[in-house]
């Protein structure tokens, strides 16, 4: 019997291996998948809060924003130096910055208006007063 011992535990550790490959090879799509199932994520890794672009979010970025500049207030006034206008600095910060890339967008976009109005009979607008008001009208000032 102490013979048999070697033998019985080579086979019985190959074939445990060779039942573990099978299991790997067979099993790859559910790791390939792990973690895309609802089922299988955890309510942590789960995205919380309002979409990206929609107004709660606007709005949730607003306030965070503007609670750091009061906490910078605070900081300026105990340092001596006069406060900044936060609801001013905000719209500052917030604002969509106009490169040449949008600005020639918007010139694009105007000339093309400008086109229909002429096909339509009505008089053509200033190309670059008209792209002013609307870079203006982005700005929200």
């Amino acid at each position: 019997m102490p013979d048999a011992f070697g033998p019985v535990l080579f086979s019985v550790c190959g074939l445990s291996i060779l039942g573990a490959v099978v299991a790997l090879i067979s099993m790859r799509k559910t790791w390939e998948e792990y973690g895309k199932s609802s089922r299988l994520v955890m309510d942590r890794d789960l995205p919380h809060g309002p979409a990206m672009n929609s107004s709660a979010a606007l709005l949730e970025r607003d306030t965070e924003i503007r609670e750091l500049l009061e906490a910078r207030n605070l900081r300026r006034q105990r340092r001596g130096e006069p406060p900044i206008d936060v609801e001013q600095e905000l719209t500052r910060l917030t604002a969509p910055q106009i490169d040449a890339e949008l600005r020639g967008e918007i010139r694009d976009l105007v000339i093309a208006r400008n086109h229909r109005r002429v096909r339509a009979g009505k008089p053509p607008l200033d190309v670059e007063a008209e792209v002013e008001r609307q870079i203006t009208s982005l700005r929200g000032l």
